[in-house]
């Protein structure tokens, strides 16, 4: 498995201080954000999913921990529209250049507007996918939201 993704390029670009950590992928695993938070021996609320989905038909990404759900209106709220809903995982694949289970919000193909849940910044570093399944980046939440241009919100139900 390779380390160096568009993800850990861009990071390493915009000069944010990360480092990169490796898990055995299960790709019959229920929910991966959990799986990959037991692989790493880490508390679900650091390792964080990212998600794409739809407000009022335009793409936006949220990032939220991984043992919760996103609240479709919360999101909606937070980009300023008045619906919500996933994308289709073969729509996700095709913006952002990535597999399902191995999306990152860096490096994306194409630049989104992005949300991350306000929890996420009462911890020191958490972990976020590297843009591979099987890969995270372990970084300060602050970092992150400098580096994607993010936007702080309530997104959890």
């Amino acid at each position: 498995m390779s380390k160096t993704t568009r993800a850990t390029q861009t990071l390493a670009k915009a000069g944010v201080s990360f480092t990169v950590h490796s898990y055995d992928y299960d790709p019959g695993a229920e929910r991966v954000g959990l799986h990959a938070a037991e692989a790493l021996g880490e508390d679900p609320s650091r390792v964080l999913k990212t998600l794409m989905a739809e407000v009022d038909g335009k793409p936006v990404c949220c990032i939220v921990p991984s043992d919760r759900e996103v609240s479709m209106k919360k999101l909606a709220a937070a980009f300023g529209g008045k619906s919500a809903n996933m994308m289709k995982p073969a729509e996700a694949e095709r913006l952002t250049g990535y597999h399902v289970g191995g999306i990152s919000p860096f490096g994306q193909r194409k630049n989104v507007p992005t949300a991350i849940e306000e929890a996420a910044l009462g911890e020191a570093l958490v972990y976020i996918n590297g843009g591979q399944r099987g890969l995270q980046v372990r970084l300060a939440p602050k970092d992150a939201q400098a580096a994607l241009k993010a936007i702080i919100a309530p997104l959890i139900a």
